[in-house]
């Protein structure tokens, strides 16, 4: 009994995300669990997950966020639809201008709040104010319709198509072998943690709670790969999505630095006693959300097939709210990149399951508000028994 509760405890926020999901199931008479929709769902929101990895290393730090990174998108995304439409550039030209221009502002950017010491907020709130201004003016002097369209093929292809694409209501089989292929890449990482636990004296799970989080894992990776197979095949937004969400796991769990942005949030001042260069992290913090928001306006610009002064609205919010919802502290110092993934996919499952059933956007947004609300005061709430406990 014991053993449930204390599963149950550190799976809340993943059965909410299941909760939510089986209530549009019924909401929505299903619709919300066809193969289109459990690929929409992965498209529309895989800059939530790319946009959260970033913002997730900036609140580590103390509860800082990025005000910018929406309008940053849509500002990337009228140089990117100026090059490769209006001026007819190479695509990789584009991208990799594209991305430089992100290196530059994340390095002014960094250096402005960790060696300046200007509040985040505020720093990135100027670029929330100038660059939507300055995106709009360059769509509008080169466009009579302030969007440009269409992009390139080549470059859709990379940021908006599909791995071996299948057409009509075929089994994509290469999606199904990718499904298999990842199901035994979780049971062997699964079973080799609780090895090297068990062999340093770690606390581990029990074999049935191993067994049992293979066979969870491996069913919602099959179901998934199942729907996405009879979707047209995997989308290359998942492959981008996916990549970014492994690698920053990697770096949050496994690496020195990755620990250093924890201890910041922490207590900054005994981490910098402590001989760790605070500000080199601070500026790693949003140099590292700038690169990040190059690859999310690389997604969207794909997604929508042009560049328009609309890409990006209220995009930073999502991105804090994937956060927030997903466990990580306003405080900073708490939070872990599998949580971000699930608060993303909640916010995700909310918007899509809304839109379903018809519900005004206004709604839409005063339902979000109050998710975000209730993910802040569970976390408060929790942290307040726990150390009655104590």
């Amino acid at each position: 009994m014991e053993n449930v509760k204390k599963i149950l405890k550190s799976n809340t926020r993943l059965l909410i995300l299941v909760a939510v999901y089986l209530f549009f199931c019924v909401t929505t008479s299903g619709a919300i669990f066809s193969p289109l929709n459990f690929s929409a769902l992965i498209i529309q929101n895989a800059y939530v997950y790319i946009l959260g990895c970033g913002m997730l290393m900036c609140m580590l730090t103390g509860g800082n966020i990025d005000l910018s990174c929406g309008s940053f998108i849509c500002f990337l995304g009228s140089v990117g639809g100026v090059m490769m439409v209006v001026k007819e550039f190479n695509v990789f030209g584009s991208i990799l201008a594209m991305l430089l221009i992100g290196i530059v502002y994340g390095c002014v950017l960094g250096a402005l709040i960790a060696y300046v010491n200007i509040p985040p907020w505020i720093a990135t709130l100027v670029g929330y104010l100038a660059f939507r201004g300055i995106a709009t003016s360059i769509l509008s002097s080169n466009s009579t319709t302030g969007s440009i369209a269409p992009i390139p093929k080549g470059y859709l292809n990379i940021f908006a198509g599909k791995l071996f694409e299948t057409p009509g209501k075929q089994m994509n089989i290469p999606c199904m072998i990718f499904g298999v292929v990842a199901v035994i890449l979780v049971a062997f990482l699964l079973i080799r943690s609780r090895s090297v636990k068990i062999k340093k004296g770690y606390v581990h799970d029990s074999l049935a709670a191993m067994i049992t989080k293979i066979v969870v894992f491996g069913a919602a990776i099959m179901l998934f790969a199942y729907k996405l197979a009879y979707a047209g095949g995997i989308p290359t937004a998942l492959v981008w999505a996916l990549a970014i969400v492994l690698i920053y796991a990697f770096i949050t769990e496994k690496t020195t630095i990755g620990r250093y942005f924890y201890t910041i949030g922490g207590n900054r001042e005994a981490t910098r006693l402590s001989g760790i260069n605070t500000k080199m992290i601070l500026f790693l913090a949003y140099l590292n959300m700038a690169v990040l928001t190059v690859i999310s306006a690389y997604t969207v610009v794909a997604r929508f097939q042009a560049a328009n002064s609309t890409i990006g609205t209220n995009y930073e919010m999502d991105a804090i709210s994937a956060c927030v919802v997903g466990g990580v502290s306003a405080y900073g110092g708490k939070g872990s990149v599998f949580g971000v993934v699930i608060g993303a996919t909640i916010i995700g499952v909310i918007n899509l399951g809304m839109s379903l059933m018809s519900i005004d956007a206004n709604y839409q947004k005063v339902i979000k508000g109050f998710v975000l609300l209730a993910a802040v005061a569970f976390d408060i709430i929790s942290a307040r028994i726990a150390a009655k406990k104590k």
